[in-house]
């Protein structure tokens, strides 16, 4: 299919179906104006991968290696991964097999009940160039297997950033979890980390070395302040970061407006993320996320709405201090999250990369508005605190039917005489890449099945007078503007 983007002009002077703009005032430096602002991680945003299904994405997925690869370009620096997930509580270490990973099911589409996995499954993570975090059982209950398997990691995977003991462990008295047999609850669970960590930490000799916590309920029942309370000097020293999971689902319209996900991240993390860095100074990370739980839904997850959906929530996660985000890919041919598969390239990735564009360099980070509108705007700054790129975002949903709404933003404190914008635009909020409609970011899209870039690179101009610019951005879009 051609892809023939119109691409929105930016201009100055107010036109019929503009709405007022929505002003802000860009910060000179990190610290001014009383902002609140975040620093960065050299790689803000990875992918998770489910446990069993880690090896086929490497091995038979062709996108796998190129869409990671193209954020590496832009940042200069491998995207992590972590690997885990409900099926890690699944999988039993064999040091004998020489398999990857051995399991049946009754359809491709399924997940494995149980599992296991040799070697050279830590082998194949231990490729990667960029940080891996991996996740080993604890449901089982078999410390000795877990130890086993994290002594592999720790000698196979050279970029090994952490070890995750356990999946979303307020789930596993109803998973039928041994470890869970009796009472269980966030304290006995608390303690079993504290007494996991310990001992796994000790056994592999490496502090420094456990993403703790990972739960998926809310905090603060579930979540890092309630955990610290339970931990003592031993257990402190192996505890790397602080994982929580978030899936905020909905319809694409409640997903993509910024208000709603304004709304999820500061209510659901900002008290804990706080906590974590007052108690103990270390990173809090959503170590597996995405926008529906289960694998997505079908008909929201694939959207333009979610991609949009994907780049604010990147963003507000890096504003509220959470270090990195982890979007997570199922079931290898039924995920509807998922950012690439076998033949597609999803939506979400669009949105995923215009973040990584956006933070590209970049080592501070400040939301600039209040959170309480459908209207956006994110500013970077780079390593000398000097503002580097805005972002603004109109989460106005658009069916494709009827007038596109266009909302104008203006900046002010710009220098130079003129600043260059590139466009994420799609054709509406329910636009989808993996069924050939017309997605774009600066012009340029992603080639389904392999995710080589295609289309020409294109940026906006527009004229900077007495300090400020407008600039106008249709329902369902959104503008980096370069500074």
């Amino acid at each position: 299919m051609a892809r023939l983007i119109q691409l929105a002009a930016i201009c100055v002077a107010a036109v019929q179906g503009v709405d007022a703009a929505v002003s802000f005032a860009i910060p000179n430096t990190v610290g001014a104006g009383g902002r609140s602002y975040a620093p960065l991680d050299p790689a803000p945003v990875g992918i998770s991968f489910e446990f069993f299904a880690f090896p086929s994405y490497f091995t038979n997925v062709t996108a796998t290696n190129q869409c990671l690869s193209n954020w590496k370009d832009l940042t200069g620096t491998w995207p992590p991964i972590r690997i885990g997930g409900t099926t890690q509580d699944r999988a039993s270490y064999d040091a004998s097999t020489s398999a990857y990973v051995v399991y049946s099911v009754a359809s491709p589409a399924d997940a494995p009940m149980t599992l296991t996995f040799g070697p050279k499954f830590m082998t194949l993570a231990g490729t990667y160039p960029g940080r891996v975090v991996v996740g080993l059982n604890r449901g089982k209950n078999n410390i000795a297997n877990t130890i086993a398997a994290a002594k592999m990691a720790v000698a196979e995977v050279k970029n090994l950033l952490a070890i995750e003991l356990g999946n979303e462990p307020e789930y596993y008295l109803k998973d039928g979890q041994p470890i869970a047999a009796g009472t269980w609850n966030p304290s006995v669970d608390a303690t079993s980390q504290v007494n996991w960590n310990i001992q796994v930490g000790s056994a592999v000799g490496k502090t420094y070395i456990i993403q703790t916590g990972n739960w998926n309920q809310a905090p603060p029942e579930w979540g890092a302040a309630q955990f610290i309370a339970k931990e003592n000097t031993t257990s402190k020293q192996y505890v790397r970061h602080y994982a929580h999971h978030n899936y905020p689902g909905g319809t694409i319209q409640k997903l993509q407006t910024h208000s709603q996900t304004a709304s999820n991240v500061r209510n659901l993390f900002e008290a804990d993320v706080a906590a974590v860095k007052r108690q103990t100074g270390k990173e809090y990370v959503l170590g597996e996320t995405n926008s529906v739980s289960g694998g997505g839904a079908a008909n929201v997850s694939p959207t333009f709405g979610a991609a949009l959906w994907t780049l604010d929530y990147i963003l507000l996660a890096a504003a509220t201090n959470i270090s990195r985000v982890y979007f997570h890919h199922g079931t290898v041919s039924n995920c509807q999250y998922c950012f690439w598969g076998r033949y597609s390239i999803g939506a979400p990735y669009y949105g995923a990369t215009a973040a990584v564009a956006f933070l590209a360099g970049a080592r501070y980070i400040s939301a600039l508005d209040a959170g309480n509108t459908n209207y956006a705007a994110y500013a970077s700054f780079d390593g000398e605190r000097r503002p580097l790129r805005v972002l603004l975002l109109n989460s106005d949903y658009y069916t494709g039917s009827g007038s596109r709404g266009v909302q104008s933003f203006t900046l002010t404190g710009l220098t130079g005489q003129a600043v260059k914008a590139k466009r994420l635009t799609a054709g509406s909020s329910l636009s989808r890449a993996d069924r050939g409609d017309d997605l774009s970011f600066g012009g340029q899209f992603w080639v389904n099945g392999t995710c080589v870039v295609g289309g020409t690179e294109r940026f906006e101009t527009a004229s900077v007078q007495n300090g400020q610019a407008t600039f106008d951005v249709k329902a369902a879009e959104a503008l980096i503007v370069n500074l």
